[in-house]
């Protein structure tokens, strides 16, 4: 059973440490740390394009900003899922535990698991969305607040 007192706050924790964790790993690791050329190095030494570098770190930092403020939460978790997926595929070869030389792929699928289950929570009681009502974009109209 789902204790209705504290849900909605297990709903904005969950919301708010992903969206951090997202701007987190796009300022910090990809701007910062290897700067976004150097990012964009990296996916080309992945055989992908180097655009594709750029788009994720946009993707990230605004994403996880939606996420922190609960805008179009469902829609973002979703949407956040292909990058996590290509993080699970860049990481596969290392093996499971992150801390391992060039990192494991288990923390970018729990991230997977953790953007899931925030979909399928939606916004939570205490976001931004519920305050301004257009900006209330919600995945088929019925989500849980």
């Amino acid at each position: 059973m789902i204790d209705s007192r504290t849900a909605p706050y297990a709903a904005t924790l969950l919301r708010v440490s992903l969206g951090a964790m997202f701007i987190a790993h796009s300022l910090v690791l990809k701007y910062l740390t290897f700067t976004l050329p150097g990012t964009a190095q990296f996916f080309q030494s992945l055989g992908l394009p180097a655009a594709l570098a750029y788009a994720t770190f946009w993707a990230e930092l605004v994403g996880g900003a939606l996420l922190v403020a609960g805008v179009g939460t469902r829609w973002v978790a979703l949407a956040l899922i292909p990058i996590l997926a290509g993080a699970t595929w860049v990481h596969a070869g290392n093996g499971w535990v992150f801390n391992a030389p060039n990192g494991g792929w288990e923390y970018p699928v729990f991230l997977m698991v953790a953007s899931i289950v925030q979909a399928l929570l939606g916004d939570g009681r205490y976001a931004l969305a519920n305050r301004l009502p257009a900006l209330n974009l919600r995945l088929a109209s019925q989500a849980v607040s």
